[in-house]
């Protein structure tokens, strides 16, 4: 099947069986243009209020409460977890008391923080995501990743800024991925706490244990326990709800498969896995979403892990912002389970790794219930 290069406006030809024009019921067989997106030629465009507007839950937790969270009975941490943070979000909504009608008014104070730890695919991010629709706004919600990286867009001052108002500032995958990170985050999350903002983190980290395996902790030892007092932690058990009792992920499809995959469906994105990934050192991680706007499905053509650790940390980006928008992802190559390399698995990024693999493995059967 031809497939056309270029961007918004490529695409390939459909072939469709329609009746034919001489009233005995054959078939004959017609062509249609189907649009199939590359990523590669996209240059997206982001704005510091969008940037700002932005800090909300991705769309596959626009709709979690507290209410639909399903704590599993044999792991009673889980209710315990749901109990903490409905009370949690109860004392951020209640109004602040004022300092009486000729006295100053007093500072605001934070509500409280709270720490999820556990492990992967417990619930973490559907529990930060219902504290914060449960809470009035001004509110922010992002990932580390995505603070760090509006830091990097807006500068630090008029992060503070923006933000220090709010009732609630939620980050979720709370990581440490250099002394930088480390010492930015320290100070961001104090000032806005100073300022009266209630904190809420997820991570696969205990607090106290973070910066262990990427960097000499010791070095950074009175940052990260700083940070750590911050919070109180609240420990959830469980298996990975993503992959208990499911098949194994689908093999990878031939190229003409693939093809045939992305004319199949309008929507959908083919690209080469390699330019992919040169395409997204060209750009601020900020924009890897707007990268996927329109997007229903996203195809790639030889896949490989990653040839070194920039590749496969923008990698973990794009499949978080893959994950949040729930855009299926299809494949050719080598199995989407070993974009990541077991060199890669045994470093101090190993639990950011395996997350992302979760999370495109996830991506690769909702692809695979389509075809």
């Amino acid at each position: 099947m031809p497939v056309f290069g270029g961007g918004r406006g490529a695409g390939s030809i459909r072939r469709a069986a329609v009746p034919g024009g001489n009233g005995g019921g054959d078939l004959s067989v017609s062509w249609s243009f189907v649009p199939v997106v590359q990523l590669v030629s996209v240059d997206p465009v982001v704005s510091a209020d969008e940037l700002i507007a932005a800090l909300v839950p991705p769309p596959r937790f626009n709709d979690v409460r507290f209410s639909t969270y399903r704590p599993d009975v044999a792991e009673p941490s889980q209710a315990q977890a749901v109990d903490y943070l409905t009370g949690l979000a109860e004392r951020i909504s209640a109004p602040a008391k004022s300092g009486g009608l000729f006295r100053r008014k007093a500072a605001r104070v934070s509500a409280g923080s709270v720490y999820l730890d556990g492990g992967f695919g417990v619930g973490k991010t559907h529990l930060l995501a219902s504290l914060w629709h449960a809470v009035p706004g001004p509110k922010a919600y992002g990932t580390f990743g995505e603070y760090t990286q509006l830091v990097g867009a807006l500068g630090f001052a008029e992060t503070v800024r923006r933000l220090s108002g709010h009732r609630l500032l939620a980050v979720d995958e709370f990581e440490l991925d250099d002394p930088g990170d480390t010492m930015l985050m320290t100070r961001l999350l104090g000032e806005l706490a100073d300022a009266g903002v209630s904190l809420a983190a997820t991570s696969n980290t205990l607090p106290d244990k973070l910066g262990e395996g990427r960097f000499a902790a010791e070095d950074f030892r009175r940052e990260i326990q700083s940070l750590s007092g911050r919070f109180h932690t609240l420990r959830i058990d469980g298996p990975d709800f993503r992959h208990s009792g499911l098949a194994p992920a689908p093999e990878p499809l031939t190229d003409a498969q693939l093809e045939v995959a992305a004319a199949s469906e309008d929507g959908s994105s083919l690209d080469d896995f390699g330019a992919l990934c040169r395409k997204l050192a060209t750009l601020h991680p900020s924009k890897y979403g707007r990268l996927l706007d329109g997007i229903e499905a996203v195809n790639l053509r030889h896949v490989r892990p990653a040839p070194d650790q920039a590749v496969a940390l923008r990698l973990v980006t794009f499949i978080d912002r893959l994950y949040d928008r729930s855009i299926p992802v299809r494949a050719s190559g080598e199995s989407l389970g070993e974009l990541f390399t077991p060199e890669m698995l045994k470093g101090g990024y190993r639990k950011k790794y395996l997350r992302s693999t979760s999370r495109i493995l996830a991506l690769a059967r909702d692809a695979h219930t389509l075809v």
